[in-house]
Formats: C-alpha cells, structure tokens, sequence
C-alpha cells in the first residue's frame, strides 16, 4: 500500500509503498476515502522539517532540553547517534480520516465490514491507504453524511473539546483569534451553541467565511473593527470568552484576548500559539486561562486509546471518541456545514505535489482533502455516478378547482409578510381587480396588523389553522423563511387550497417527497412556486423573436450575487439550507424553460474560500446550461446577464433592462434590440401574479405543470450532492 511519509532530517516529503498493516484485536482495518490535511499543524511540521540543524532546534525548545538531559546521561557520541538516527528516518503524516472498514479484530463488535468510520490519531488516522485504528479511536459515520465530510472528525473534535473547556453559554459573545480550519469551526460550535461570535484573522477571505457561516463580525486582530464589534455586543463589558486558535510566534492574540476580555472571563488555548501573558492586564481583571488538549479526555492515555478501556460515562461524559460521534452528529444534522471550508480536493498520488503548493503558498487554503482510488475489485466494476431521483408527480383521485363566479372575488391568505412579500408581491395584489386579501397570518401579532393596515387585508391572524379551515379562502400564499416552506405548503394542499409558495420548495429530497405525498393523498395539484423570472415581459419578448430552436443549445448565465449584510437570515445555513439552496431555483427554472426541458444532470463545482458556484446542467437534447453563481463580484456590475446560443442565433438579456437577439439573417432578421427600459427592472412578478390568479378564478392549468416545478428543485438539491461527490449527478427519473 502507498503512505505519505516525511523525513524530518532532509525535509524530503515521499509517497512509499510500505506493508499492510495488520488487524490486532481491538481494533479494525480501515481503507481510507477521504483523509484532511491539517494546514496548520502539519504544514507547521512540513516546514520544521526544512529548516536548518539550529532552525529546528529554535522551533523545538522542549527537544532540545531532552536532548541535553540524554548527554549528561549518555555522552555526546551516544546521544548524537541516537538524535540523527530518529532525525534520519521517515515519519507519519496526517490523524483525520474518513473511510471503510475492510477487517474487523478480535473484540470489537459495534462495526462490521463494509461499515463507514471515522478516524482520528496522528499514529492511526494517516495519509495511507490502509489504517489499522483502535476501537476508542473511531466512530460510525451517520446515514447521508458524505464521506469527505466526515473526514473532519478529528479536527471537529478538536475545535468542539476547545468549545467544551470555555464552558459557553447561551446568549453568551465569544471573540475566536485565528480563523483557520480550528477556527471557523470553533465559530460554528459556538454560534450552534446559542453564542454569538467575533472573529479575529488579518485574512479578509477567511473573516468573510466566518461570517457567511454566522459569525456576526470578523476583522483584522489589529483593526479598531473587532474592537467597536465587542463593544457593540456586550455592552462595553467584554467577551465572555476569548478562544486562541491561532499559531505563530506573535504575542499579539493573548494581548488581544486580555484586551477584550470581560472581568473575570475565560481564555482557552486551542493553537500553538505564544503565550507570553502580560500579568497585570490577566491579573486586573482575574482572568481564567484554560488549556484544550486535542481531541479531549483520553487523548495521550495508552489505556483508552490502544488498550481500549473507556472512560465511565457517569465520571466523564465527553471523551476523544464520544467527541468524534458528537461532531459527526452535528454535521448530519446540518448544525455544522464543513463544505464552504474545502478549499481543494487532491487525489493521493498528487500528495507530494500538494504539499509543496501549501508550503510555498501557491495553494491558499482553509482545508485540503486527499482522495483515494477504489480498490482493485471497485476499479473493475465501477459505482455507479451518484443520483437524486426526482420524484413521480401522482396526483390521487382529486377533482378539478371549480371556476369562480365572474363576479366573485379571488379570496387570498398571506402566511408571512416579511420584506419579499410587502415589497414584490402584495403591492401588485392590493391593486388588482377582481382579488380580496383575506387574512394575514405571521408569528407575531404586531407585523400582522401592519400587513392589514399597510394592504388592505380583511382579518390579521397568528392562527394559521384558522386560515387553513376557512372554505372562504380560494388560495394560500406561503412568503416565510425557506425551512418552513415544505411543511406550510403540504398543509395547505391538504386542506384543499390552491398554493402559491415562493421559492425553494423544499430543502431536503425528503420535503419534496412529502409535498408529492400530499398531492397524493389529497388529489390537490393546484401549486405554484414563484419561478417569476420566465414571465418577464422582457425576456418573453426576446424568446418570441428568437424563434424555434432546432438544434442543441449553450446557455450561460452569469448571476452576480453579492455578498450579503451581516445578520442576514441566509446566512443561517444549518436551518435555512444554502445560498444556492434558496435562490438558484430561479436560474434553473429560466434555463428550462429556454430550452424548453428538465434537466437531467448535474455537474457542480466551487472555487476555494466562498460560496461561488459554477453549475453545468444537462438537457435531454444535448443542450446545456452554464450558472455561474458568484458572491465575490463587483457591486457595480449587473446582477444577471444571459446569452443562449443555437442555430446560428444569439440572444443576449442584460439584467432585465435590455435584450437582443442577433442571427445570421436565413430566415430571421439579423438583429433585434428592445429600447432600454426607462423604470425598475420588470422581473416578472406582476406577469406571474396575475397567471396565477387566472387559473384560481377558472379553475384552468396552473401556470408552470408540477412536473417541472418538482424537476427544478430535485436540480436544486443536486447541487449540494454534486458539490459532495466532486462528480456529475445524474436525475434519475427525469422527463
């Protein structure tokens, strides 16, 4: 089997092949899948290993004093034999792996062959392809946790044991010095805690991360930024807690920490980092600095970690493996999201070529997965590329909405009346003819009563079954935050309402199953997601003279989408899903219905460090289409540009203000360009509303089938899963 191993001597960093280690009791032999490069801790060693004969005695102090002890034992010849032969030899990389279980030993009963673990160890967890890793040293990876996310599982567990030792709690403000890997998840377990977090790093791509994924504020150590932050936070009182995950020889992150530190607050050293503590500033204000020691209790105990003798639960609750389980937990949970954090994935045989990268930094980044090739019998028979089905649209034994009386008023209930709903869509209700607003339903009573009084609304509620239970009411907008948006939508299908619902649908394949189940039982299809950008009278205008396409088409798409305030709610990916997850919807609904189809793959990547996209689509004609969802572009630029190119035409949409379409003149004028348009950009919204209220008042088809609504959100969906695998995707059952 191959190893990544370094020698400390020469720097030198090899791929070896070196045996098979063998499956002792006690503990299983793992294949690896996955395994993470600690950029800090192991680039740290990498470059130990380059220095000089003195460099490396200047960066190990603690050696050194080992190293004299042993000559005043046993002589300088001894002893430099002694040093040199240890120096002289190739030693391990790497203590964080995800991967399967190949062989189970003697004693071990909670795993089986074939099983997901993960693992943790810098003496069992290495860059190897076979592992033999003792029973208290892994733990199995939850169902629909992807492998190369569960490769975080040591460093989780580091940065959760960090978080466990400042003892946080709710409502409490945590400043986090250094936001590398450790970092940005010591960021996340605390702002999963109930904590609200101020980062510290002078990389403004890394305090951009953190605060994407919850952090309220981040900014250089030295900036008065962090500073006004804290303040701004506690009142002028402090943080209660200050986390150290930062390394170098600079005094600068305990200065800060004494600075900005609350009296009587908690200081937890989780890097290496210097620790030269101004007395007075820690005195003066009694602060209590604590120490985390890796992954947690166990750690460094020969007993628990190779004799596997566990700790009693009733004495100590969270040991190294109870930790490695718990973070695994979060992360399938959604608490914690670790993909924003991979920087580069690199296939294992390119390790030495990548640690160079890091070392001189040419490769920026936050976290480096190595992947591994499938054993032989895997390479003969390949897995099959990953897939998200989308679901069979079934519609039970429903009848058919009846048409309302000409003179009837289309009767509609808002549930939710946040900024989208008042400022997009009521405004175009509260105008039209022919339609009365009902009841207004939001959580709280006060955003109620302005919704009625600002548009008209008959009754304000917080009773949503009310609304639900009320024959008078033909339709049921749903304008809540996306995790609500299944479940509203389900119930009101239920209850016989036609729905309109913004979009995403459903967050999560198993939500749209269970919007479908409703279809289903209930025989209620009478749905809308607000995919409003193909009603837009522009574009409508541009797709009519662009004409028939006969022959496969390239679409690109270029979303410019900006970065996002702090406090935004989108940033709370562990409940409001991603980004992309929320908006991209959109994007793919306007490529479909250019091209007229539903996708049938998917192929997604992002770029290291933000949460830009590049998502290639596939159609069943050959087509494609090319979303580029970027956050890190200029504000200044447009927000979408789109050009659809086939049969020798191209037609070009500039962000809702102007369209064109150019051909090569057989059989079509050679160019059309529409007048700029002299207002706000028209998206579609108005156009939308009033199809929609069409088909309520007649009882006719829905504006967009439910098919190709069902057929862009499983796209959606499979954004994430591409983004996981590395791979395209494929929609099974697509039309």
């Amino acid at each position: 089997m191959k190893q990544v191993v370094q020698n400390y001597k020469s720097g030198e960093l090899a791929v070896l092949d070196v045996p098979v280690p063998g499956c002792k009791p006690g503990g299983v032999l793992v294949r690896s899948a996955y395994s993470l490069i600690s950029t800090g801790t192991e680039l740290m060693k990498v470059s130990e290993a380059g220095m000089s004969m003195v460099g490396k005695a200047r960066s190990r102090p603690d050696q050194v004093a080992k190293v004299m002890q042993s000559v005043a034992t046993n002589g300088v010849p001894a002893t430099y034999r002694k040093v040199m032969g240890k120096l002289d030899s190739y030693t391990p990389l790497g203590y964080s792996l995800c991967g399967v279980v190949e062989q189970v030993g003697e004693g071990v009963d909670d795993v089986k062959t074939g099983d997901l673990v993960a693992c943790a160890g810098n003496e069992h967890a290495l860059h190897a392809e076979l592992n033999w890793v003792p029973k208290n040293l892994y733990a199995p990876v939850p169902d629909g946790l992807a492998p190369r996310h569960a490769a975080f599982g040591t460093v989780g567990s580091i940065a959760m044991q960090g978080v466990r030792q400042g003892e946080p709690q709710l409502g409490e403000v945590a400043l986090v010095v250094g936001l590398g890997l450790i970092g940005q998840l010591v960021a996340q377990l605390l702002t999963a805690s109930g904590v609200r977090v101020v980062g510290a790093d002078p990389d403004p791509a890394r305090c951009e991360l953190a605060e994407r994924l919850g952090a309220a504020a981040c900014g250089d150590p030295g900036s008065a930024a962090v500073e006004s932050a804290v303040a701004e936070l506690t009142g002028g009182h402090g943080v209660d807690q200050v986390y150290l995950a930062a390394g170098g020889g600079s005094n600068q992150p305990v200065e800060l920490a004494a600075r900005l530190c609350r009296d009587r607050g908690r200081v937890v050293d989780i890097g290496k980092c210097r620790l030269d503590l101004p007395w007075n500033a820690y005195y003066e204000k009694e602060l209590d600095v604590r120490f985390s020691r890796s992954y947690g209790p166990g750690r460094y105990d020969p007993e628990y970690e190779l004799e596997g003798r566990d700790y009693p639960i009733g004495y100590v609750r969270w040991t190294e493996r109870r930790n490695l389980a718990c973070f695994l937990d979060l992360m399938a949970r959604g608490s914690v999201d670790v993909e924003p954090l991979v920087s580069h994935v690199a296939d294992f045989d390119d390790a030495v070529e990548t640690y160079r990268r890091l070392k001189d930094g040419e490769l920026k980044a936050v976290a480096v997965l190595f992947r591994y090739p499938t054993h032989a019998a895997e390479a003969q028979d390949p897995a099959p590329a990953p897939a998200v089905t989308v679901p069979e649209v079934r519609r039970g034994g429903g009848t058919p909405a009846p048409a309302r009386p000409v003179k009837s008023p289309v009767r509609l209930a808002f549930v939710g009346a946040g900024n989208y709903a008042t400022s997009m869509l009521l405004p175009h209700l509260a105008r039209r003819d022919g339609v009365e607003l009902s009841t207004v339903v939001t959580t709280t009573a006060l955003s109620a009563a302005n919704a009625k009084r600002k548009f008209g609304f008959t009754n304000a509620t917080t009773d949503l079954d009310a609304v639900l239970g009320d024959s008078s009411v033909d339709a049921v907008f749903v304008v809540t935050r996306h995790s609500s948006h299944a479940d509203l939508t389900r119930r009101a299908l239920l209850a016989g309402k036609t729905v309109f619902v913004e979009k995403p649908l459903a967050l999560t394949e198993d939500e749209l199953a269970g919007v479908l189940a409703a279809v289903e039982e209930s025989g209620n299809d009478r749905l809308q997601v607000g995919f409003n950008r193909r009603f837009a009278p522009l574009l409508q205008e541009a797709k009519k003279r662009f004409g028939v396409r006969t022959g496969p088409a390239s679409l690109r798409y270029l979303v410019n989408a900006g970065r996002l305030q702090h406090g935004s709610w989108y940033l709370q990916q562990g409940t409001e899903g991603s980004r992309f997850a929320g908006e991209g919807g959109h994007f793919i609904d306007t490529a479909s219905w250019l091209l007229g189809a539903d996708p049938v793959s998917v192929y997604a990547v992002a770029p290291a460090g933000n949460e830009d996209l590049q998502v290639v689509l596939g159609y069943p004609d050959g087509s494609t289409a090319t979303l580029s969802y970027v956050t890190t572009g200029a504000p200044g630029f447009p927000k979408e540009t789109l050009d659809l190119v086939a049969d020798g035409k191209v037609l070009r949409l500039d962000d809702f203000v102007r369209a064109s379409v150019y051909a090569d003149g057989r059989g079509a004028p050679k160019r059309w360009v529409s007048s700029r348009l002299p207002k706000a950009r028209d998206k579609g919204q108005s156009a939308e509303l009033a199809a929609f209220v069409r088909a309520v008042r007649t009882g006719g088809p829905m504006p967009v089938p439910l098919e190709s609504l069902v057929a862009t959100t499983a796209a959606t969906l499979a954004v994430r899963t591409g983004l996981a695998g590395g791979v395209p995707v494929t929609l099974a059952g697509a039309r």
